[in-house]
């Protein structure tokens, strides 16, 4: 089994951008990830191969993504991948990085084993579509942030910009974020402290069966 988890980062030259959690086993990068216990179901399975491969222990969203079953996705060896897809909020530190675990920027991927690319981009296609019509992004929002904040998460995301005034519009009439009352700090280039808002679950919901974003990548 293996297991393709996002989360947020911020990249010194490209502002914050969607990475992805990647092991080093037999000198090639790969999806976390291995065989299932003879008492593992396939999500404890999933969590305890991020633990001992990437010390990752604090996963906000985990979901079975898809079987890959073709017959030569390994050579030499008949193996049946399930996928899972991994969401971790923007900030929880993560101290993955190091000689056999890192946090890899979406769009620089390095050449990973097997099939572990289109797992990649599979699971970015399902992350992508059900921010549209669910309140997964809880799962990669800090537990306040501003609007600003939340159209780079989304937009990391996406893929494209997002409006912050839009998307407040949008994520207000559904529900999904509640404002707290609260203000953050401002930016380097001054002004009024922006308001601050929550997330009104944390847990998945279906927010609006017809999607009002752009569509997945």
């Amino acid at each position: 089994m293996l297991t393709a988890v996002f989360q947020v980062r911020e990249c010194d030259d490209a502002g914050h951008t969607l990475h992805v959690l990647l092991a080093r086993r037999d000198e090639e990068w790969s999806l976390p990830g291995g065989a299932i216990g003879d008492r593992d179901t396939l999500s404890t399975a999933a969590q305890r191969h991020l633990a001992e491969q990437a010390r990752l222990t604090r996963v906000a969203h985990l979901e079975q993504l898809s079987v890959f079953s073709d017959p030569d996705r390994v050579p030499e060896t008949r193996t049946i991948a399930s996928t899972f897809l991994g969401l971790v909020p923007r900030d929880i530190p993560t101290d993955a990085t190091s000689n056999d675990a890192a946090w890899v920027n979406v769009t620089a991927l390095p050449p990973l084993a097997f099939d572990h690319a289109q797992i990649v981009h599979q699971a970015r296609r399902r992350l992508a579509a059900k921010l549209s019509y669910t309140n997964i992004a809880f799962a990669l929002a800090p537990g306040t942030f501003s609007m600003s904040e939340l159209s780079e998460i989304y937009g990391s995301a996406l893929g494209y910009t997002v409006d912050a005034t839009n998307l407040l519009r949008i994520l207000s009439r559904r529900g999904v974020v509640v404002a707290t009352g609260t203000v953050g700090r401002t930016g380097r280039a001054g002004g009024r402290p922006p308001s601050l808002y929550a997330f009104a679950d944390a847990s998945l919901r279906v927010t609006d069966e017809f999607a009002t974003l752009r569509p997945p990548l």
